[in-house]
């Protein structure tokens, strides 16, 4: 389901700024953050604001068709739900991203329910780390 079709099911208007937004949002190629939507947007709306997109993405956010993520640095990320699950391993060194599959962390969550009687939702976790590169830089004293 789009989440045009979810929020009109869930009764909420369809206005042309969220219409623009979700475009936006969905066009992306990976995440985006707001800022970036925002710059996308203000081209067909130009009179549109920051406030009516994060107001738009915490609405998404709330109704579950939009995942918000923290990939390091200052802003937030954001990719629609209809997205395959998966989680993202960040170079703290370099800020390189790698997506891993959702599957990783299905040990852990079989883990913590079993033994804490603890059901997490682990459908999309950015872990923070070094990656292989930095970490040969770093063993060979290199910046």
């Amino acid at each position: 389901m789009s989440c045009l079709q979810a929020l009109k099911e869930r009764e909420y208007r369809i206005t042309p700024q969220r219409a623009v937004i979700l475009e936006a949002l969905h066009q992306a190629e990976g995440h985006i953050t707001a800022e970036d939507i925002y710059s996308r947007v203000q081209a067909k709306y130009p009179e549109i604001n920051k406030s009516t997109v994060y107001r738009t993405l915490e609405l998404l956010k709330k109704l579950g068709l939009v995942v918000e993520t923290d990939l390091g640095g200052d802003r937030l990320h954001y990719h629609h739900i209809e997205k395959v699950h998966h989680h993202h391993l960040i170079c703290q060194r370099c800020g390189k991203v790698t997506d891993a599959d959702e599957g990783l962390l299905t040990p852990l969550k079989e883990l913590l329910t079993r033994n804490y009687d603890f059901l997490p939702h682990l459908r999309h976790l950015a872990i923070f780390g070094r990656c292989m590169d930095c970490r040969v830089k770093e063993h060979e004293g290199r910046p």
